[in-house]
């Protein structure tokens, strides 16, 4: 089986329609399962209750940022090794700089294409298929 199918990945956006396509990206490249959540509360909450093996989280979100989710995930001992990928809107240097601070294993500029968010899953994760 590839990899690919048998990835848990949890998309964290507080818009619906990025979370969709986004979820779109990842059946196109074989990803069967994955949750959704629409703020960094709520996926701090689904990442400590179930086994996943990706989070793909939207930076700007309110309640809890995607940095905040990042920092969560890191100081939470059960999720803190949990790969994770920064979604944004905007590619500033700083963000990239904080983020990497925080430990994100990589960061996607929004709009991006399924093979785009293939190559930057398969830099942390290896190959998918």
């Amino acid at each position: 089986m590839p990899l690919a199918a048998a990835l848990k990945v949890l998309v964290v956006d507080d818009q619906t329609s990025v979370r969709q396509m986004t979820k779109l990206a990842l059946q196109e490249i074989g990803v069967r399962h994955v949750q959704e959540a629409e703020n960094g509360v709520v996926a701090l909450k689904q990442a400590t209750i179930q086994p996943l093996d990706l989070i793909i989280s939207d930076y700007n979100m309110p309640e809890m940022d995607g940095l905040g989710l990042l920092r969560a995930v890191r100081a939470h001992q059960a999720v803190r090794k949990l790969p994770f990928i920064l979604l944004t809107g905007r590619g500033d240097r700083e963000l990239v700089v904080k983020a990497a601070q925080a430990g994100v294993n990589n960061y996607l500029v929004k709009p991006f294409t399924p093979a785009i968010l293939k190559e930057k899953i398969e830099q942390v994760l290896g190959k998918l298929t």
